[in-house]
């Protein structure tokens, strides 16, 4: 299998399915996730191309569908960790080569990436909007992008609500740094945006679309909200 320039995988040999035996060890959802990863083409292309994650391609995906980055944007990645989306972000916004820039928050470490500004931080931590503005050229920037995740509950209803709670705060950040024009582009689930926070997306920017990426796994119940064209209030 091939990565297209802008987007996903594609054509090429299909790979022999692999299946494991079942450790003792091991419980049944620990064995299909590992059978999932060693069977997935994406796992393998991000393993081949360097990409610190399969994530990076649904990225790519929808830059290549919306033309998310050119070079000298400035950008900001919440929920970073382990770095696939930055990565994207950097080469193509041309950070390494001092053009663009990216700044990173996370909760988690991260090793550090070429051409990425990383802060080690809860992004709910009342601190960290205004740290992340800090570190931004003139404390703007043109893209916002948001992959965070709150930990799972196993409870349907609590999990909502907790990765709602994440999409909000991003959302707020990004109408509070983006320029005019900007984009923004978060994670959400299953039944898309919520009400308000769909409202103000279409009040503040000018297109406002719900995205499944072909990298985003058939069975996950993940999407991702980009909203293009963002409208500076009076």
């Amino acid at each position: 299998m091939t990565i297209g320039k802008r987007g996903g995988v594609s054509g090429g040999q299909r790979q022999a399915k692999v299946r494991l035996k079942t450790a003792k060890q091991r419980s049944a959802s620990s064995q299909r996730w590992l059978e999932r990863q060693l069977n997935d083409p994406y796992v393998a292309a991000a393993k081949r191309e360097g990409y610190r994650s399969r994530s990076a391609f649904k990225l790519a995906e929808m830059d290549a569908k919306h033309r998310l980055f050119k070079p000298g944007r400035r950008v900001v990645d919440l929920g970073a960790a382990p770095g696939g989306w930055a990565q994207v972000a950097a080469g193509r916004v041309k950070a390494v080569e001092g053009k663009g820039q990216v700044v990173a928050i996370d909760i988690l470490e991260m090793e550090p990436l070429a051409g990425v500004e990383f802060l080690r931080l809860d992004f709910m931590d009342e601190e960290a909007p205004g740290r992340l503005e800090a570190m931004l050229r003139d404390g703007r920037a043109d893209i916002v992008l948001s992959d965070m995740a709150a930990q799972g509950t196993g409870h349907a209803g609590t999990d909502h609500l907790r990765v709602m709670g994440l999409a909000e705060a991003a959302a707020e950040f990004a109408c509070r740094v983006l320029d005019p024009g900007g984009a923004f582009v978060c994670k959400v689930f299953q039944g898309g945006t919520e009400r308000a926070l769909l409202d103000r997306l279409k009040r503040d920017f000018a297109t406002v679309r719900h995205v499944k990426p072909p990298a985003s796994r058939a069975e996950s119940s993940e999407m991702y909200v980009v909203a293009l064209g963002f409208r500076m209030p009076d």
